[in-house]
């Protein structure tokens, strides 16, 4: 759902965009469709040179945006008997190593998943196993290690978002999906506004 509204990022009103998020739900309910609808935040920032500060930053949001958000782990043998018990997805070394780094089956990889873990004693390795494509997909897996609790990891990994600016001025993030109540989405909204208003460079 898209819905545009002129505001100043750093002075969203608040009744505004509970109204917005009241239009958009309702118009949701009204067209019933066969899946979830994501909400999208977009971003277009007006005047901003990006060569003066370009930026990159995640933040975990109260509530996870996508219903379905998939997870992979790039798995040791520890972490492969974790990954069955909790019945997350995995690939081993043996697996990595068949994509013999075929960009195509790679890019296939990183389109079938919205985000990776690697175990720390792999993480290191994948370079080599499976070349650059996850990296330049952005989608580079988080590093996982045996100290931390895989299901946690693979939750927070659903609610963070990620802004990054490169040369375009636009960007777009999920913030949540009509599934939520409208305040959980607005929550989210607002989490992720102010975020992102922190990393962009002061009086702009």
């Amino acid at each position: 759902r898209r819905f545009t509204r002129p505001s100043i990022m750093s002075k969203i009103s608040r009744e505004l965009l509970r109204k917005t998020i009241e239009e958009m739900f309702a118009e949701s309910a009204d067209k019933k469709r066969k899946f979830t609808e994501t909400v999208e935040l977009q971003i277009a920032l007006k005047n901003y040179d990006s060569k003066d500060k370009r930026f990159a930053g995640s933040v975990k949001l109260p509530v996870a945006p996508k219903p379905k958000f998939s997870v992979c782990v790039f798995a040791d043998a520890a972490h492969i008997e974790q990954a069955k018990a909790f019945g997350i997805e995995f690939m081993d070394v043996e697996a990595l190593k068949n994509l013999k780094k075929n960009k195509k089956l790679i890019r296939k990889l990183g389109q079938k998943y919205d985000a990776f873990l690697a175990s720390d004693s792999l993480i290191k390795q994948l370079p080599r196993l499976i070349g650059p494509g996850l990296q330049k997909m952005g989608k580079f897996p988080a590093l996982l290690t045996h100290e931390e609790d895989m299901r946690a990891k693979v939750a927070d990994l659903k609610s963070t978002i990620k802004f990054q600016l490169k040369k375009v001025m636009c960007l777009a993030v999920a913030v949540g999906n009509v599934g939520q109540s409208q305040d959980e989405v607005e929550k989210n909204i607002v989490l992720a506004v102010n975020f992102l208003v922190s990393l962009l460079k002061k009086n702009w």
